[in-house]
C-alpha cells in the first residue's frame, strides 16, 4: 500500500469538476455520424415510438444483433428530456465517466490515493477512451460493465479484504457481468470467465474459487439477464437462434460479418489509443508482473490485470471480426497498472517518458494537411479542410501538455505534472471532436434532413432506394420502405418481408402509382431514373444523397 501523504481535497474536487466539464460540456454539439450513431439512436426512437421495449427494432424490422441494455437507456433518456444529441450519447458519456471513478475507488482501494488519481487522470484522457465515451455506439457500455467486474474482483480477493468485503464485492461482481450480457452479449460473461480460469492456472490458486459465491453469483447474475432473454425470445422465436449463433459464434470463427482485419490490426489502435500515455504504458506493461508480489502465494492483482490486458487483446486479435472500438475494455486496467507505476515514479523517469510526445505532437501538427487525401465526391477536400485546423490545435494541446508537465516532472512535482498532461489530453480529445463535426455534411444526415422536413406529411410513403441512410430516420422521426438494399437488416426483413420492395423494377411501379411520396437515393441511382424518365421532383441533396418527391 503507499504510504505516501494524502492529495488535497481541493485539488480532488476541482479536478472532478472540470473533467466533468470537458466530458459532457460538448455532447449535443456534434451532429449523428453514420453509420453506428444513427443506428443507436433509432432503435430507442422506435422503442418510445411504439411502446415495445421488448422487440429491438431498426428501421420497424427487428433488429436483434445486440442486447437492449443501451437501447433502454437511451429511450428512458429520451422519454424524460427529449430526443436530442446529447441524450443519444448520455450512455456512452455517463458509462465511460463512471469508469473514471471506478479507476480512482479501485486504484485506491488498490496502491492508495495518489495511485487511484493517477489511474484515473491517466484513462480520462486516453484518447480512445475518451473518443469511445463521447460516440453514440454499445462499447462504453459494455466496457464500464466488464471493468466493473474486474475491479470488483480485484477488491474482493485482496488480501487486505474482509470475509464480508469479499462476499459484497463478489456480488458486484456477478451484476457487472450480467449487464455486460445485456450490453453486448456473451463477451461480458465469457471474457471474465477465461481471464479467471487463466489467472488460476498460472498462479495456481484453486482457493481463489471458493471465495467466488458462485451459487449465489448465479442467481444474481440469472436474475439480471433471464427476464429479457425469456421475453424476447417468447415474442419471437427465432431470436435464440440468430443471437447466439449469427452474432457469436459464427460472427466470431467466421468472415461473415465483412470485418476482417489484418491480426496486427489492435497493435497501431492500442499505441494511439492510450497517447498521451505510450511510455508509461510499456512500462507498466514491462514491470507490472513482478511488481508487488510480496507473497507468491496471495492474491496478485498486477498480474490479473496483465491476464485481462493480454487475453482480452489476443481474444480480438484472433476474430474474424475487428473494429477499433473493440479494444477499449484493456484500457481501465492498462490506466490501473500505470497508475500504480506513476505514483511511485521519479520526476526524472517520467519526464523522459513523457518528452517522447514533443516530437509525435510536432509530427501531428505537420502530417494535419494530409487529412486533404482522404477527399473523395462525396467527402468533399473542403470539409477536410475545416478539419485540419483542429488537428492542428489537438496537437498544439499535447505538445503544450507535454512540455509544461516535463518541467515540472524534473522539479519532483508528479501529481502536477499528471494533472497538466491529462487536461492537456482532454483538450486534445475535445478538439478533435468537435473539429470532426466540420465533416458534418457528408458524415451524417442533419442538413439533409432539415430540407426533406417540410416536405414530410402523416403517413406518407418514404422510400430508400438501393440505399439506407442510418441517420436520416431519427432526424426525420419516422421510418423508411427499404427498395433493393436489406443492408444491415436482412434478418428482419426476412421475418417481415412485406416491410419492403425487393426489386427496383417493382419500386418504379409502386412509384407511378403513388399520388404522392418520398424516396431517397444516391446520386448515380437519381441520374439513372432521370435518364428513364421515371417521373420526380428533387427535393434536397448533397453529396452522398438526393431526395425526391412525387410530380
Amino acid at each position: 500500500m503507499n504510504t505516501q501523504s494524502a492529495l488535497p481535497k481541493f485539488l480532488l474536487w476541482l479536478m472532478l469538476a472540470l473533467t466533468a466539464v470537458l466530458w459532457f460540456a460538448t455532447l449535443d454539439h456534434n451532429t449523428l455520424v453514420r453509420p453506428d450513431e444513427g443506428r443507436y439512436a433509432e432503435i430507442p426512437r422506435e422503442m418510445v415510438a411504439t411502446g415495445d421495449w421488448t422487440t429491438p427494432r431498426l428501421n420497424d424490422l427487428k433488429y436483434f444483433e445486440k442486447p437492449a441494455l443501451q437501447y433502454w437507456a437511451t429511450a428512458t433518456a429520451y422519454t424524460l428530456f427529449g430526443e436530442h444529441h446529447w441524450t443519444a450519447r448520455l450512455w456512452a458519456a455517463l458509462t465511460g465517466f463512471l469508469g473514471l471513478l471506478l479507476a480512482y475507488y479501485t486504484g485506491m482501494r488498490l496502491y492508495g490515493q495518489r495511485a487511484g488519481y493517477m489511474a484515473a487522470m491517466v484513462l480520462a484522457s486516453s484518447f480512445l477512451y475518451f473518443a469511445i465515451g463521447h460516440i453514440n455506439i454499445l462499447d462504453m457500455g459494455v466496457s464500464f460493465f466488464m471493468n466493473l467486474s474486474l475491479a470488483a474482483i480485484l477488491l474482493a480477493q485482496r488480501p487486505q479484504a474482509t470475509s464480508t468485503e469479499n462476499r459484497w464485492w463478489m456480488y458486484v461482481c456477478w451484476v457487472g457481468m450480467g449487464l455486460s450480457m445485456l450490453s453486448k452479449g456473451l463477451i461480458g460473461v465469457a471474457i471474465p470467465g477465461a481471464v479467471l480460469i487463466i489467472y488460476t492456472l498460472i498462479q495456481r490458486d484453486w482457493a481463489l474459487w471458493s471465495r467466488l459465491h458462485i451459487v449465489a453469483g448465479l442467481l444474481i447474475f440469472s436474475a439480471i439477464t433471464l427476464p429479457w432473454f425469456v421475453l424476447v425470445s417468447q415474442a419471437n422465436p427465432e431470436f435464440l437462434w440468430f443471437f447466439f449463433i449469427h452474432e457469436h459464434v459464427l460472427r466470431y470463427l467466421t468472415p461473415i460479418a465483412g470485418r476482417v482485419h489484418p491480426w496486427y490490426t489492435f497493435i497501431p489502435v492500442v499505441i494511439v489509443g492510450i497517447l498521451p500515455w505510450l511510455m508509461p504504458m510499456l512500462s507498466a506493461l514491462k514491470h507490472g508482473w513482478t511488481r508487488n508480489v510480496a507473497d507468491s502465494k496471495a492474491f496478485q492483482a498486477n498480474r490479473m490485470l496483465i491476464v485481462w490486458i493480454v487475453f482480452i487483446f489476443v481474444f480480438f486479435s484472433t476474430s474474424h471480426s475487428k473494429l477499433v472500438p473493440y479494444i477499449v475494455p484493456i484500457f481501465p486496467a492498462l490506466a490501473l497498472l500505470m497508475g500504480e507505476q506513476i505514483s511511485k515514479m521519479s520526476g526524472k523517469v517520467f519526464a523522459w517518458q513523457t518528452s517522447v510526445m514533443i516530437p509525435i505532437s510536432i509530427a501531428v501538427w505537420f502530417a494535419a494537411p494530409m487529412a486533404l487525401k482522404g477527399a473523395s465526391s462525396e467527402v468533399p477536400a473542403v470539409l477536410f479542410a475545416n478539419f485540419v485546423p483542429w488537428i492542428q490545435a489537438a496537437a498544439a494541446c499535447w505538445l503544450l501538455g507535454s512540455i509544461i508537465a516535463i518541467m515540472l516532472a524534473r522539479r519532483e512535482k508528479i501529481v502536477s505534472a499528471v494533472t497538466v498532461l491529462s487536461v492537456a489530453g482532454l483538450l486534445m480529445g475535445q478538439a478533435i471532436y468537435l473539429g470532426y463535426n466540420a465533416l458534418s455534411p457528408a458524415s451524417g444526415a442533419y442538413a439533409i434532413a432539415q430540407q426533406v422536413k417540410p416536405y414530410l406529411k402523416p403517413g406518407v410513403p418514404f422510400y430508400s432506394v438501393a440505399m439506407y441512410e442510418q441517420t436520416l430516420p431519427p432526424y426525420l422521426d419516422r421510418t423508411m420502405t427499404l427498395v433493393a438494399h436489406p443492408d444491415e437488416m436482412e434478418f428482419g426483413i426476412a421475418q417481415e418481408p412485406n416491410k419492403w420492395i425487393a426489386e427496383i423494377a417493382t419500386f418504379k411501379q409502386v412509384w407511378r402509382k403513388q399520388p404522392y411520396a418520398l424516396a431517397v437515393m444516391s446520386p448515380v441511382t437519381y441520374q439513372q431514373f432521370k435518364d428513364e424518365g421515371l417521373p420526380m421532383r428533387e427535393i434536397a441533396r448533397d453529396t452522398r444523397r438526393v431526395v425526391v418527391v412525387t410530380p
